[in-house]
């Protein structure tokens, strides 16, 4: 019987060859000094592009948006130059790629940002209980410095911006980053959005920016090439939401007249994100668990066939399974990544992983192991 993974998407945005899609990943191997991606990183992506859907890794729409060392941007000539040489890579070998535009908000330090700027964020909160990845290794989380009403404007217009450069640069589409506690997550939750202006207060104050966000990005490159990923319950980053069903029910029910490209859910947590808000979404349903393993073929597969997702998102297993939908079809076995090797560096870790050259496993071996 065929994996229902295996098995081809009409969508109304989206045609895609499979219901595997590369969720993004951060793998910091940009320039650091220009944010434009590394000559490498056209072949990483077009070595995966059997996946129905890639989501790149996260984008910064503006330098303030950048969290860590050699992390890309969208905001230059030079950043979409080196961009387009991967979306003509991925689409010569017949993928589907969206840009994820990612702004951290207080997720980073001055050590990352240009001319030591404070961090930005929707609040004065800090991060306490974690260190934050930069140039001069892990070092404590600042206070961030509150956006006036006029730069949460700014960066709402730097979203559209760099969605325009996104589809200039060849891409099919972007998806707007709104989950794992960076700065639209930031506005949603309570604990990190105290504004009194109209973007924080009331829910539907804390709603505003993501919802402006997505409306200004949709009106840019339209609405059929924007996609959204949201992670509900999710306490990653310190974020705490007190509601987040009756948050993310807003926030769905405010969202799907759009008719946007997908909804990308990350369930993670108590909320069961995926089974509550399906009914409320009328477009594809793209479904990811966020686990302190790799998701499984097996869950993927049940998420779809029960009608919670039309497509689920697989990440560390694409690290170092370039050709993953194949090893899905054949019961080939998974290689495991390398995990000091994901984050910045060369090709070794990056596009060094080869395909599975013949043989078969059991073909439920990989399935009894978690391992996205």
């Amino acid at each position: 019987m065929t994996s229902p993974l295996l098995l081809p998407y009409e969508g109304p945005h989206l045609t895609l060859r499979n219901r595997i899609a590369m969720a993004p990943m951060t793998r910091n191997r940009a320039d650091d000094a220009t944010g434009v991606p590394n000559p490498l990183t056209a072949e990483y992506y077009a070595q995966r592009a059997t996946a129905g859907l890639i989501v790149t890794e996260g984008i910064w729409p503006g330098v303030l948006g950048k969290g860590e060392p050699c992390v890309p941007g969208l905001t230059t000539g030079a950043q979409v130059a080196g961009w387009r040489a991967v979306t003509e890579a991925v689409h010569a070998a017949g993928g589907t790629i969206f840009a994820q535009l990612w702004h951290v908000g207080r997720m980073s330090h001055p050590l990352t940002l240009p001319g030591r700027a404070t961090p930005v964020a929707p609040s004065a909160v800090r991060i306490e209980s974690e260190k934050i990845r930069t140039e001069e290794g892990r070092v404590p989380h600042v206070t961030p410095r509150p956006l006036t009403t006029a730069e949460v404007e700014a960066t709402v217009a730097d979203f559209a911006t760099a969605a325009r450069n996104a589809v200039e640069a060849g891409f099919d589409g972007v998806e707007v980053h709104g989950a794992n506690g960076y700065l639209i997550q930031q506005f949603l939750a309570e604990n990190t959005n105290r504004r009194t202006d109209r973007f924080g207060g009331s829910r539907d104050g804390r709603l505003r920016f993501a919802l402006d966000v997505v409306n200004a990005v949709a009106a840019e490159v339209g609405p059929g090439r924007v996609g959204l990923r949201i992670s509900p319950d999710n306490p990653e980053n310190e974020i705490a939401e007190q509601d987040p069903k009756g948050t993310y029910r807003a926030l769905v029910d405010a969202l799907d007249p759009l008719g946007l490209a997908y909804l990308h859910i990350i369930e993670r947590g108590a909320y069961e994100a995926l089974a509550d808000l399906r009914p409320r979404w009328s477009g594809t349903l793209i479904g990811n668990f966020n686990g302190p393993e790799p998701t499984s073929q097996r869950a993927g597969e049940e998420a779809v066939a029960a009608g919670l997702a039309d497509v689920f998102s697989f990440g560390r297993l694409f690290i170092s399974n370039p050709d993953l939908p194949a090893r899905f079809a054949t019961g080939a076995p998974l290689t495991p990544h390398i995990r000091h090797l994901v984050y910045g560096g060369g090709a070794e870790g990056y596009t060094d992983y080869p395909p599975h050259q013949g043989g078969r496993s059991h073909p439920d071996h990989h399935r009894n192991h978690a391992t996205t």
